[in-house]
């Protein structure tokens, strides 16, 4: 995905400058409950132009001050960065969701003289004080598989738990351009148009099945149906907004439903609960969905 397709080319100019001064504002990265697989997505980003992967994001792009998995630093020291870099201007950046039970104890991110700091206590006092904070992936945006029933640790969303309303970038993964793009917005100083979840309406606003070349396919009744729509076996493309199937993932290998998979509603509010099962053998879409066109067309569901 090239830098222009992704709306870069405008935002990098007034971003080099930016970072180029001593006043860029440094990003801090925190990890909560989670399985650390937005930060996977990121190392996976390949463009035809700058950043052109995460090697060149990191070093040349954004200045990323503390990240638990992708920084050199450790312990004190790690820590010490952190707080360095709080004291001034900065770009809180929150991964996964954040555990409210037992006054967060069951989630703890890093260590200050020596006693345990809590996702819960680190994103209430960092956020704050952010210029900017982003939920980056489902978990941190509204709890995601950590927050699904019975959800024992009490894991919420990152505006649940601070009075930050934060810029959501749902996805379970998110895609690595939607990450970059955000920041680059943010850095250059560009307003993002939010929708009703605080998502950036440019990444999120428009429903999958509407962008889906099966749209106006007949309905599958397999998996082995190749090239048909799937909302008769669960797909919910119909409730999920985002842009994956023009997008695509891999660098725009595929996306989940050019795999004849189905999509799984992972950027909405309410994953995973609210959308099972996420696979139908039935051949209609569950009641509660609300999705049921007459069979084998898609007439007036776009």
């Amino acid at each position: 995905m090239s830098a222009a397709a992704l709306g870069l080319t405008s935002a990098l100019g007034p971003l080099e400058k930016i970072l180029a001064s001593t006043d860029g504002p440094p990003i801090i990265w925190l990890k909560g409950a989670g399985c650390t697989g937005c930060t996977v997505s990121l190392a996976n980003l390949i463009s035809g132009s700058a950043p052109v992967d995460v090697g060149d994001l990191l070093i040349n792009t954004i200045d990323l001050v503390y990240h638990p998995t992708l920084m050199n630093a450790s312990g004190e020291l790690a820590t010490q960065t952190l707080n360095n870099a709080a004291a001034g201007t900065f770009v809180l950046v929150v991964e996964g969701s954040i555990p409210t039970m037992f006054n967060g104890r069951t989630c703890t991110v890093y260590e200050h003289n020596g006693l345990p700091v809590t996702a819960l206590s680190a994103v209430q006092s960092l956020a704050p004080m952010a210029a900017k904070v982003l939920a980056v992936g489902t978990c941190a945006c509204f709890g995601g598989i950590p927050g699904a029933m019975p959800n024992p640790t009490g894991a919420k969303g990152v505006s649940e738990v601070t009075s930050v309303s934060p810029i959501n970038i749902p996805g379970c993964p998110p895609h690595p351009d939607w990450i970059v793009w955000t920041v680059a917005q943010l850095l250059a100083g560009n307003t993002i148009t939010l929708d009703q979840f605080s998502r950036p309406t440019a990444l999120y606003g428009t429903t999958v099945h509407n962008q889906c070349s099966r749209q106006d396919s007949e309905w599958a009744t397999s998996l082995n149906d190749a090239g048909l729509c799937t909302i008769g076996l669960g797909c919910k493309g119909m409730l999920t907004y985002a842009d994956c199937p023009t997008r695509k993932w891999n660098n725009g290998v595929n996306w989940c439903v050019g795999a004849d998979s189905l999509c799984q509603g992972c950027t909405q509010p309410g994953f995973p609960d609210l959308f099972a099962p996420l696979f139908s053998t039935r051949g209609v879409a569950p009641n509660h969905w609300n999705i049921n066109p007459p069979r084998n067309t898609c007439t007036g569901c776009h």
